[in-house]
Protein backbone atom coordinates (compact mmCIF):
# COMPACT_ATOMS: atom_id res chain seq x y z
CA UNK A 1 0.00 0.00 0.00
CA UNK A 2 1.15 3.28 -0.64
CA UNK A 3 2.42 5.34 2.42
CA UNK A 4 0.87 8.70 2.96
CA UNK A 5 2.63 11.61 4.40
CA UNK A 6 1.33 11.66 8.18
CA UNK A 7 -0.29 15.28 7.50
CA UNK A 8 -1.92 13.79 4.71
CA UNK A 9 -3.56 11.14 6.31
CA UNK A 10 -4.71 13.28 9.11
CA UNK A 11 -6.98 15.56 6.80
CA UNK A 12 -10.64 14.75 7.62
CA UNK A 13 -13.05 14.56 4.66
CA UNK A 14 -15.53 17.22 4.00
CA UNK A 15 -19.33 16.69 6.04
CA UNK A 16 -20.63 19.02 3.11
CA UNK A 17 -19.01 16.68 0.33
CA UNK A 18 -20.39 14.06 2.26
CA UNK A 19 -24.07 14.84 1.57
CA UNK A 20 -23.32 16.81 -1.71
CA UNK A 21 -21.58 13.04 -3.63
CA UNK A 22 -25.15 11.17 -1.84
CA UNK A 23 -27.42 13.60 -3.99
CA UNK A 24 -25.44 14.59 -6.65
CA UNK A 25 -27.76 14.70 -9.68
CA UNK A 26 -30.81 14.11 -8.13
CA UNK A 27 -33.64 15.89 -9.26
CA UNK A 28 -36.55 14.28 -6.53
CA UNK A 29 -34.37 16.35 -3.77
CA UNK A 30 -34.30 20.15 -2.93
CA UNK A 31 -30.45 21.18 -2.97
CA UNK A 32 -29.69 23.45 0.22
CA UNK A 33 -26.21 21.52 0.63
CA UNK A 34 -24.04 23.20 -1.41
CA UNK A 35 -22.43 27.40 -1.16
CA UNK A 36 -23.21 27.89 -4.74
CA UNK A 37 -24.86 30.76 -6.55
CA UNK A 38 -27.81 29.62 -8.65
CA UNK A 39 -26.72 32.49 -11.31
CA UNK A 40 -24.61 32.30 -13.68
CA UNK A 41 -21.63 34.82 -14.40
CA UNK A 42 -22.86 38.08 -16.14
CA UNK A 43 -22.63 37.71 -20.05
CA UNK A 44 -20.08 40.08 -20.63
CA UNK A 45 -17.66 38.00 -17.92
CA UNK A 46 -18.43 35.19 -20.09
CA UNK A 47 -17.50 36.85 -23.50
CA UNK A 48 -14.24 38.42 -22.36
CA UNK A 49 -13.19 34.51 -21.21
CA UNK A 50 -14.49 33.32 -24.72
CA UNK A 51 -12.22 36.02 -26.18
CA UNK A 52 -9.44 34.82 -23.77
CA UNK A 53 -9.78 31.55 -25.80
CA UNK A 54 -10.17 32.74 -28.88
CA UNK A 55 -7.43 34.90 -29.36
CA UNK A 56 -4.89 31.79 -27.61
CA UNK A 57 -5.17 31.86 -23.99
CA UNK A 58 -1.55 31.70 -22.47
CA UNK A 59 0.98 31.20 -19.37
CA UNK A 60 0.21 34.44 -17.41
CA UNK A 61 2.83 35.53 -14.58
CA UNK A 62 2.53 33.67 -11.86
CA UNK A 63 0.84 36.21 -9.51
CA UNK A 64 -1.19 37.29 -12.47
CA UNK A 65 -0.78 40.08 -15.10
CA UNK A 66 -0.06 43.35 -13.54
CA UNK A 67 -3.36 45.20 -15.30
CA UNK A 68 -5.41 42.78 -13.44
CA UNK A 69 -3.65 43.76 -10.20
CA UNK A 70 -3.93 46.87 -10.78
CA UNK A 71 -7.75 46.66 -10.88
CA UNK A 72 -7.97 44.77 -7.71
CA UNK A 73 -5.67 47.11 -5.94
CA UNK A 74 -8.64 49.89 -7.11
CA UNK A 75 -11.37 47.32 -5.92
CA UNK A 76 -10.02 46.64 -2.56
CA UNK A 77 -9.53 50.36 -1.73
CA UNK A 78 -13.42 50.90 -3.22
CA UNK A 79 -14.56 48.44 -1.26
CA UNK A 80 -12.52 47.75 1.69
CA UNK A 81 -11.13 50.88 1.91
CA UNK A 82 -7.68 49.78 1.61
CA UNK A 83 -4.43 50.68 0.25
CA UNK A 84 -2.13 48.40 -1.76
CA UNK A 85 0.70 48.51 -3.89
CA UNK A 86 0.08 45.85 -6.78
CA UNK A 87 3.15 43.87 -6.27
CA UNK A 88 1.19 42.68 -2.66
CA UNK A 89 -1.71 41.32 -4.65
CA UNK A 90 -1.58 38.03 -5.74
CA UNK A 91 -4.23 35.95 -8.14
CA UNK A 92 -5.11 32.44 -6.93
CA UNK A 93 -7.28 29.67 -7.84
CA UNK A 94 -10.05 30.31 -6.15
CA UNK A 95 -10.43 31.72 -2.70
CA UNK A 96 -9.74 27.88 -1.58
CA UNK A 97 -6.28 27.97 -2.58
CA UNK A 98 -5.94 31.55 -1.84
CA UNK A 99 -6.39 29.64 1.90
CA UNK A 100 -3.96 26.68 1.21
CA UNK A 101 -0.98 29.60 -0.15
CA UNK A 102 -1.25 31.59 2.91
CA UNK A 103 -0.63 27.94 5.12
CA UNK A 104 2.10 27.00 3.17
CA UNK A 105 4.13 30.38 3.59
CA UNK A 106 2.97 30.99 7.32
CA UNK A 107 2.70 27.27 8.86
CA UNK A 108 4.85 24.70 10.29
CA UNK A 109 4.16 21.31 12.26
CA UNK A 110 4.06 21.87 15.94
CA UNK A 111 2.39 25.47 15.20
CA UNK A 112 -1.20 26.54 17.26
CA UNK A 113 -3.86 27.94 14.28
CA UNK A 114 -6.64 29.44 16.05
CA UNK A 115 -10.09 28.86 14.18
CA UNK A 116 -13.62 29.63 14.60
CA UNK A 117 -15.98 26.95 15.51
CA UNK A 118 -18.31 26.86 13.24
CA UNK A 119 -16.16 27.33 10.47
CA UNK A 120 -15.19 26.35 7.13
CA UNK A 121 -13.95 22.85 6.93
CA UNK A 122 -10.93 24.01 5.01
CA UNK A 123 -9.31 25.70 7.80
CA UNK A 124 -9.09 22.41 9.68
CA UNK A 125 -8.14 20.72 6.71
CA UNK A 126 -5.15 22.87 5.77
CA UNK A 127 -4.28 22.90 9.68
CA UNK A 128 -3.83 19.25 9.68
CA UNK A 129 -2.25 18.78 6.24
CA UNK A 130 0.36 21.00 7.90
CA UNK A 131 0.80 19.50 11.23
CA UNK A 132 -0.47 22.50 12.97
CA UNK A 133 -2.66 22.13 16.49
CA UNK A 134 -6.27 24.02 16.14
CA UNK A 135 -7.37 25.63 18.91
CA UNK A 136 -10.91 26.82 18.28
CA UNK A 137 -12.54 29.91 19.36
CA UNK A 138 -16.60 29.53 19.74
CA UNK A 139 -19.24 31.20 18.18
CA UNK A 140 -22.16 31.38 20.41
CA UNK A 141 -25.09 30.85 19.18
CA UNK A 142 -26.91 33.11 21.81
CA UNK A 143 -24.73 36.06 20.82
CA UNK A 144 -25.67 35.72 17.05
CA UNK A 145 -22.45 33.28 16.40
CA UNK A 146 -20.31 36.20 16.70
CA UNK A 147 -16.69 35.64 18.28
CA UNK A 148 -15.71 37.17 21.79
CA UNK A 149 -12.55 38.92 21.42
CA UNK A 150 -12.03 38.14 25.15
CA UNK A 151 -11.82 34.75 24.81
CA UNK A 152 -9.62 35.38 21.42
CA UNK A 153 -7.13 36.88 23.52
CA UNK A 154 -7.30 34.48 26.41
CA UNK A 155 -6.48 31.74 24.09
CA UNK A 156 -3.30 33.26 22.03
CA UNK A 157 0.29 31.71 23.21
CA UNK A 158 3.14 32.13 22.04
CA UNK A 159 2.97 29.42 19.74
CA UNK A 160 0.03 30.86 17.85
CA UNK A 161 1.11 31.46 14.23
CA UNK A 162 -1.97 31.78 12.27
CA UNK A 163 -5.83 33.14 13.79
CA UNK A 164 -8.44 32.71 11.13
CA UNK A 165 -10.90 35.10 10.93
CA UNK A 166 -14.49 34.61 8.40
CA UNK A 167 -16.64 37.72 8.00
CA UNK A 168 -19.27 37.26 6.60
CA UNK A 169 -19.24 33.59 7.91
CA UNK A 170 -19.50 30.58 5.93
CA UNK A 171 -21.42 28.65 7.45
CA UNK A 172 -23.78 31.15 9.65
CA UNK A 173 -23.86 34.39 7.86
CA UNK A 174 -23.01 36.50 10.95
CA UNK A 175 -20.78 39.66 10.02
CA UNK A 176 -18.34 40.99 12.75
CA UNK A 177 -18.89 44.23 14.78
CA UNK A 178 -15.90 46.20 13.63
CA UNK A 179 -15.09 46.98 17.09
CA UNK A 180 -14.75 43.18 17.61
CA UNK A 181 -12.59 42.73 14.48
CA UNK A 182 -10.53 45.73 15.59
CA UNK A 183 -10.02 43.81 18.65
CA UNK A 184 -8.85 40.50 17.12
CA UNK A 185 -6.72 42.01 14.88
CA UNK A 186 -4.80 43.94 17.23
CA UNK A 187 -4.23 41.43 20.09
CA UNK A 188 -3.13 38.78 17.50
CA UNK A 189 -0.98 41.25 15.90
CA UNK A 190 0.77 42.46 19.42
CA UNK A 191 1.21 38.47 19.74
CA UNK A 192 3.05 38.23 16.73
CA UNK A 193 0.47 36.21 15.07
CA UNK A 194 -0.44 36.38 11.48
CA UNK A 195 -4.36 36.87 10.82
CA UNK A 196 -6.30 35.07 8.00
CA UNK A 197 -8.77 37.32 7.56
CA UNK A 198 -11.31 35.24 4.88
CA UNK A 199 -13.79 37.61 3.27
CA UNK A 200 -15.00 36.03 0.15
CA UNK A 201 -18.49 36.55 1.20
CA UNK A 202 -17.52 40.61 1.05
CA UNK A 203 -20.08 42.17 -1.39
CA UNK A 204 -22.68 40.53 0.20
CA UNK A 205 -23.63 42.00 3.12
CA UNK A 206 -27.36 42.67 3.92
CA UNK A 207 -28.11 44.52 7.38
CA UNK A 208 -24.11 45.51 8.73
CA UNK A 209 -21.55 47.25 7.67
CA UNK A 210 -18.37 45.09 6.92
CA UNK A 211 -15.18 45.82 7.68
CA UNK A 212 -11.82 44.86 6.19
CA UNK A 213 -9.90 43.57 8.89
CA UNK A 214 -6.32 44.70 7.59
CA UNK A 215 -7.71 48.47 8.24
CA UNK A 216 -6.09 47.61 11.81
CA UNK A 217 -2.94 45.80 11.18
CA UNK A 218 -2.13 45.71 7.61
CA UNK A 219 1.36 44.19 8.20
CA UNK A 220 -0.24 41.15 9.93
CA UNK A 221 -3.79 40.74 7.91
CA UNK A 222 -3.87 38.59 4.91
CA UNK A 223 -7.03 39.40 3.16
CA UNK A 224 -8.39 36.24 1.28
CA UNK A 225 -11.12 37.14 -1.54
CA UNK A 226 -12.96 35.52 -4.81
CA UNK A 227 -14.89 36.03 -7.33
CA UNK A 228 -16.94 32.30 -6.93
CA UNK A 229 -19.81 34.17 -4.20
CA UNK A 230 -19.96 37.89 -5.42
CA UNK A 231 -19.91 37.37 -9.33
CA UNK A 232 -21.55 33.46 -9.44
CA UNK A 233 -17.96 32.40 -10.70
CA UNK A 234 -17.27 28.97 -8.42
CA UNK A 235 -16.31 26.85 -11.31
CA UNK A 236 -14.23 29.63 -12.62
CA UNK A 237 -12.13 28.98 -9.63
CA UNK A 238 -10.72 32.53 -9.82
CA UNK A 239 -9.76 34.84 -5.96
CA UNK A 240 -7.13 36.62 -4.92
CA UNK A 241 -5.31 37.73 -1.72
CA UNK A 242 -3.79 41.02 -0.39
CA UNK A 243 -0.53 40.76 2.29
CA UNK A 244 2.30 42.54 3.35
CA UNK A 245 4.94 43.24 0.72
CA UNK A 246 7.27 40.47 2.40
CA UNK A 247 4.36 37.73 2.88
CA UNK A 248 3.28 38.29 -0.78
CA UNK A 249 6.68 37.93 -2.34
CA UNK A 250 6.76 34.35 -0.57
CA UNK A 251 3.16 33.42 -1.76
CA UNK A 252 4.49 34.53 -5.47
CA UNK A 253 7.10 32.23 -5.23
CA UNK A 254 5.19 29.31 -4.08
CA UNK A 255 2.84 30.06 -6.61
CA UNK A 256 4.71 28.64 -9.27
CA UNK A 257 5.39 24.93 -7.48
CA UNK A 258 1.25 24.82 -6.41
CA UNK A 259 -0.33 26.26 -9.61
CA UNK A 260 2.89 27.73 -11.99
CA UNK A 261 -0.81 30.39 -12.57
CA UNK A 262 -3.97 30.54 -12.68
CA UNK A 263 -6.33 30.12 -15.89
CA UNK A 264 -5.72 32.91 -18.85
CA UNK A 265 -9.36 32.36 -19.57
CA UNK A 266 -11.13 33.27 -15.56
CA UNK A 267 -8.46 36.03 -15.22
CA UNK A 268 -9.42 37.90 -17.98
CA UNK A 269 -13.73 37.14 -17.04
CA UNK A 270 -12.70 39.04 -13.56
CA UNK A 271 -10.95 41.17 -15.21
CA UNK A 272 -14.66 42.06 -16.75
CA UNK A 273 -16.29 41.84 -13.43
CA UNK A 274 -13.97 44.08 -11.78
CA UNK A 275 -14.25 46.65 -14.76
CA UNK A 276 -17.82 46.28 -16.19
CA UNK A 277 -21.11 46.98 -15.15
CA UNK A 278 -21.93 45.89 -11.46
CA UNK A 279 -25.74 45.07 -12.48
CA UNK A 280 -25.83 41.24 -11.82
CA UNK A 281 -24.00 41.48 -8.07
CA UNK A 282 -26.44 43.98 -6.95
CA UNK A 283 -29.65 41.36 -8.49
CA UNK A 284 -27.86 38.84 -6.92
CA UNK A 285 -27.09 40.71 -3.56
CA UNK A 286 -31.20 41.91 -3.21
CA UNK A 287 -31.98 38.26 -3.96
CA UNK A 288 -30.26 36.56 -1.11
CA UNK A 289 -31.44 39.69 1.03
CA UNK A 290 -35.18 38.38 0.19
CA UNK A 291 -34.70 34.91 0.60
CA UNK A 292 -32.81 35.24 3.65
CA UNK A 293 -36.36 37.19 5.27
CA UNK A 294 -37.91 34.72 3.56
CA UNK A 295 -36.55 31.80 5.48
CA UNK A 296 -36.44 33.46 8.37
CA UNK A 297 -39.79 34.91 8.36
CA UNK A 298 -40.88 31.12 7.39
CA UNK A 299 -38.94 29.26 10.09
CA UNK A 300 -39.81 32.11 12.64
CA UNK A 301 -43.77 31.58 11.83
CA UNK A 302 -43.45 27.83 12.58
CA UNK A 303 -41.98 28.02 15.86
CA UNK A 304 -38.12 28.13 15.30
CA UNK A 305 -36.07 31.01 16.26
CA UNK A 306 -32.71 31.22 14.44
CA UNK A 307 -30.15 33.51 14.27
CA UNK A 308 -30.82 36.11 11.72
CA UNK A 309 -27.86 36.28 9.06
CA UNK A 310 -26.46 39.32 7.85
CA UNK A 311 -24.22 38.56 5.11
CA UNK A 312 -23.33 35.45 2.89
CA UNK A 313 -26.36 33.01 2.42
CA UNK A 314 -26.88 30.78 5.05
CA UNK A 315 -28.95 30.08 7.72
CA UNK A 316 -28.10 27.90 10.74
CA UNK A 317 -31.05 25.38 11.85
CA UNK A 318 -31.10 24.28 14.96
CA UNK A 319 -32.05 20.59 15.79
CA UNK A 320 -32.62 19.53 19.31
CA UNK A 321 -29.98 19.49 21.98
CA UNK A 322 -27.19 16.68 21.60
CA UNK A 323 -28.90 15.82 17.95
CA UNK A 324 -26.23 15.11 15.55
CA UNK A 325 -26.24 16.70 12.65
CA UNK A 326 -24.98 14.53 10.41
CA UNK A 327 -27.47 11.70 10.88
CA UNK A 328 -30.27 14.34 10.65
CA UNK A 329 -29.00 15.53 6.86
CA UNK A 330 -28.74 11.51 5.95
CA UNK A 331 -32.73 11.71 7.05
CA UNK A 332 -33.50 14.56 5.76
CA UNK A 333 -32.09 13.23 2.20
CA UNK A 334 -35.53 10.98 2.47
CA UNK A 335 -37.36 13.90 2.68
CA UNK A 336 -36.25 15.35 -0.54
CA UNK A 337 -33.85 17.97 1.50
CA UNK A 338 -30.10 18.05 0.58
CA UNK A 339 -28.51 20.19 3.62
CA UNK A 340 -24.98 20.15 5.13
CA UNK A 341 -24.53 18.66 8.94
CA UNK A 342 -23.36 21.17 11.50
CA UNK A 343 -20.82 18.82 12.57
CA UNK A 344 -19.09 19.72 9.07
CA UNK A 345 -18.34 22.52 10.43
CA UNK A 346 -17.16 22.16 14.40
CA UNK A 347 -18.35 21.28 17.27
CA UNK A 348 -20.64 24.35 18.56
CA UNK A 349 -23.29 23.82 15.42
CA UNK A 350 -23.09 19.96 15.55
CA UNK A 351 -26.97 19.82 16.56
CA UNK A 352 -27.93 22.50 13.70
CA UNK A 353 -27.79 22.33 10.31
CA UNK A 354 -26.89 24.89 6.94
CA UNK A 355 -29.30 25.71 4.91
CA UNK A 356 -28.00 27.48 1.94
CA UNK A 357 -30.00 30.39 0.55
CA UNK A 358 -28.38 30.08 -2.94
CA UNK A 359 -31.61 28.33 -4.22
CA UNK A 360 -35.60 29.81 -5.67
CA UNK A 361 -37.65 30.89 -3.25
CA UNK A 362 -40.24 28.28 -4.08
CA UNK A 363 -37.59 25.70 -3.54
CA UNK A 364 -36.56 27.41 -0.41
CA UNK A 365 -40.25 27.30 0.97
CA UNK A 366 -40.78 23.80 -0.09
CA UNK A 367 -37.89 22.96 1.69
CA UNK A 368 -38.60 24.93 4.92
CA UNK A 369 -42.16 23.20 4.82
CA UNK A 370 -40.59 19.96 4.55
CA UNK A 371 -37.63 20.37 7.31
CA UNK A 372 -40.00 21.72 9.83
CA UNK A 373 -42.81 19.30 8.93
CA UNK A 374 -39.92 16.44 9.79
CA UNK A 375 -38.59 18.71 12.64
CA UNK A 376 -42.26 18.39 14.89
CA UNK A 377 -42.45 14.44 13.59
CA UNK A 378 -38.99 13.62 15.42
CA UNK A 379 -38.98 16.13 18.09
CA UNK A 380 -36.32 18.19 16.42
CA UNK A 381 -34.68 15.23 15.25
CA UNK A 382 -34.26 13.53 18.89
CA UNK A 383 -35.78 10.20 17.72
CA UNK A 384 -32.96 10.02 15.57
CA UNK A 385 -30.98 9.93 19.22
CA UNK A 386 -33.10 7.14 20.68
CA UNK A 387 -32.79 4.71 17.25
CA UNK A 388 -28.61 5.54 17.79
Amino acid sequence: MTRLSPYAAAVPPSGIREIAHLVAGRVDVLHLEYGEPDFNAAPHVVAAAAASAEAGARYTPTPGPMQLREALVDKLAAVQKLRYAPEQVIVTAGGAQALAAVFAAVVAPGDEVMLPDPGFPNFAMLAALHGATVVPYLLDPSAGFHPDPAEVRRLLTPRTRLLVLNSPSNPTGAVTPAADVQAIVEAAAANGTVVLSDEVYDQLVFDADPVAAARYAPDWVVGVYSFSKSHAMTGWRIGYLAANAELAAAIARIQEPLISCTSALAQAGAMAALTGPADTLEVMRAAYRRRRDLVVGALSAAGVSVAVPEGAFYCMYPLADGVDSRLAALALIDEGVACAPGSAFGEVARSHLRLSLAAADDVLAEAVDRLTSWSRRTHGGTSLVRET
